[in-house]
Order: C-alpha cells, then sequence, then structure tokens
C-alpha cells in the first residue's frame, strides 16, 4: 500500500492553517471568525498526527489529537453561546460592533 509522505500532510496543514489566519483577519462576522478557528484548530491536529506518524514509538500525537478536539469543542459551544447572546442583544454578527461593549 502506498502512503503519501509526512511533508504532504503538513504542507496541507499550512495551507489549511493560512486559510483559517487570512479567515479570521479578512472577515468581519464572528460565526465566520468562529469556523476560521476551527480551521486552524483542524490544521494543528494533522500537524500533530503527521509527527505521530512520523515517529510510531510514541502515543503522545494521538493524545494531544484528543486534547486539541476536546478543546475545540468547548470552544465552539461557548462560542457559539456568545455570538448567540451578542446577537439578541445588537441584532448583528458583525465584530466590529462588539468594541462598543468595552467599558
Amino acid at each position: 500500500m502506498m502512503h503519501a509522505p509526512t511533508e504532504a500532510y503538513l504542507v496541507l496543514a499550512a495551507l489549511i492553517f493560512s486559510v483559517g489566519a487570512t479567515g479570521i483577519v479578512l472577515r468581519r462576522t464572528m460565526l465566520v471568525q468562529l469556523m476560521s478557528l476551527e480551521l486552524m484548530l483542524n490544521a494543528a491536529n494533522l500537524v500533530l498526527i503527521a509527527g505521530n506518524r512520523a515517529w510510531p514509538g510514541a502515543p503522545s500525537g494521538q493524545v494531544l489529537t484528543l486534547l486539541v478536539l476536546a478543546i475545540a469543542a468547548a470552544e465552539a459551544a461557548v462560542g457559539l453561546a456568545l455570538i448567540i447572546a451578542f446577537y439578541r442583544i445588537r441584532q448583528t454578527s458583525a465584530a466590529d460592533a462588539a468594541s462598543i461593549l468595552r467599558a
């Protein structure tokens, strides 16, 4: 069976991470920024799994991936709750409108 080299996974992770970073910087809606953050976390997971594939002796890559997945699930739940609460108050999901919340 033919396998892709580890470098291919790292390049793919870099591309996914750069798309996520671009989405956070360029987009102004909080929901799109949250999805871009999820892309960045998935790119980090791909790097961890690629590292685990390169050094198969230790299961640390898999353990860290499960930890990042748990953090991403909690971040998505809290982030969506905050976006819904903000939308109910301001009737918009634009991130620029959140700057008026500063004290």
